[in-house]
């Protein structure tokens, strides 16, 4: 059997403001990981569109089509699924955008999965050997026991920047009104981990030194967490992550995660409006000290990436400045920005429709770039240039530079400014490594980078 696995390009991949390297960091491992349960015998192929333009001309024909769909790559999703139905393709579709809109993906496909794949994709592939495969698949049961190895031999490994990205947990255990992924895990469990045992030998099938856990919430389960870190301390492994504040000021995790190469961490502060928090059941913010949080992980020898949310009933156009003028007051390295989008199948979605707020359902816009709903405190337009002017702000020289000053060394000034303006800074340079196939071999100048964060200012006065 021959099986075409497809990620189709997000719409905002494919926008004036495109940044290759922000769509060729990671490979797409929910593919490879349902590849791993097909015969050894298939001929498989995985096509990442961020990476690599799909041509729907190349034949022969695949006797399956697996297309993985988010809400901006919708459209691109649904015209592929569509070319290879009219030729007589058997076409399934999955992923959060599917889950959350079953009847709309329904009609591109000759499948739709619900939820994860772990218990439905193996009943799907042995319905299909029998000739009777259904029209839906829901997932009802949750568990990571006995999961393949990720089909990493399918990965052009060349073409990304963190081939190794790695994925030990499903879901999360919060559940934010504004958050996509909760009606993914809709009946049944909503965060659950791989053993540990498991979860060690695939990173020890990991080539070099570098990991980025994909996981929602790496330390969402603390005993797995723990476990983990303390099976990782000696590997010689450097690794990026995503945690909460929660997590950050938990007494001893974030130390036993250092102790185990973390050296830099995704977190999603969201707002500096208290009111926000409540209002959007970010419950693991509220009352935390921001400051706090970043100190902690600076002392630690751990980059910040921080992630704020724009358009909150309770922001202002004063929300801008105060974001950005916090981040850079506390040498937050990077910063990702978003509008608040109200994504279909989430609460925040359900009260904006109450309050017959939303704008349109023009998927490709959901982007979290442009204004999709009516705003409280500001304008739409004062919201989308806010937006902007906050990245702009941000990642100019002269916030990077303020940023920079607030570590305690020259060592870490000028750490803080090559990373800070690398990410940003340096676009024909990731253009050209990415045009030529090279994006790989800057992964030794991140892994220096990373190694540096390691430091702890402490240790260093």
């Amino acid at each position: 059997m021959r099986v075409l696995m497809i990620l189709p390009a997000l719409t905002e991949a494919t926008s004036p403001h495109f940044r290759p390297i922000k769509y060729s960091l990671f490979p797409p491992l929910g593919l490879a990981t349902l590849a791993a349960y097909l015969p050894p015998d298939t001929d498989i192929t995985i096509h990442d569109e961020h990476v690599q333009r799909l041509d729907l001309t190349d034949d022969p024909l695949p006797d399956l089509v697996v297309i993985q769909v988010y809400i901006t790559s919708a459209r691109r999703s649904y015209e592929i699924a569509d070319y290879y139905r009219g030729r007589g393709v058997y076409v399934v579709l999955g992923g959060l955008h599917v889950t959350s809109l079953p009847d709309e993906a329904a009609a591109h496909a000759d499948t739709i999965f619900l939820g994860p794949g772990e218990d439905t994709w193996p009943r799907f592939l042995a319905d299909l050997e029998a000739r009777s495969p259904r029209t839906r698949y829901e997932s009802r049961i949750r568990t990571l026991v006995g999961l393949p190895p990720v089909r990493r031999d399918l990965i052009k490994r060349h073409r990304y920047l963190v081939p190794n990205s790695i994925v030990v947990s499903r879901g999360c255990p919060h559940h934010c009104d504004f958050c996509y992924k909760d009606a993914f895990f809709e009946g049944g469990k909503s965060f659950y981990t791989q053993t540990v045992d498991d979860a060690l030998a695939e990173i020890d099938r990991l080539p070099g030194r570098h990991l980025y856990f994909l996981d929602d919430h790496l330390f969402g389960n603390r005993r797995f967490a723990e476990a983990l870190f303390d099976g990782m301390a000696g590997m010689g492994r450097l690794w990026q992550a995503a945690g909460t504040v929660d997590a950050v000021l938990a007494p001893d995790l974030l130390e036993k995660a250092v102790a185990a190469g973390l050296r830099s961490l995704f977190v999603g502060f969201e707002t500096v409006n208290g009111a926000n928090l409540t209002a959007q059941r970010k419950r693991q913010n509220v009352g935390r000290d921001y400051t706090a949080v970043a100190r902690r992980l600076h002392d630690a020898g751990v980059m910040v990436n921080a992630s704020f949310v724009f358009g909150m009933d309770d922001d202002g156009p004063d929300v801008f400045d105060r974001t950005v003028g916090w981040a850079v007051d506390n040498g937050i390295e990077t910063a990702t920005f978003h509008i608040m989008t109200p994504y279909p199948a989430t609460k925040l979605h359900d009260r904006m429709v109450a309050q017959d707020r939303i704008l349109h359902h023009d998927w490709d816009r959901y982007d979290t770039r442009q204004v999709v709903f009516k705003p409280r405190g500001m304008s739409a337009a004062q919201l989308e240039d806010g937006y902007w002017r906050a990245y702009r702000d941000f990642y100019r020289w002269r916030s990077i530079w303020r940023g920079a000053a607030t570590k305690d060394t020259a060592r870490g000034r000028l750490r803080h400014m090559a990373y800070a303006g690398g990410w940003k800074k340096f676009e024909p340079f990731w253009d050209a490594a990415i045009r030529t196939g090279r994006v790989l071999h800057v992964l030794p100048l991140l892994e220096a980078v990373l190694s540096g964060f390691g430091e702890r200012p402490s240790l260093q006065r």
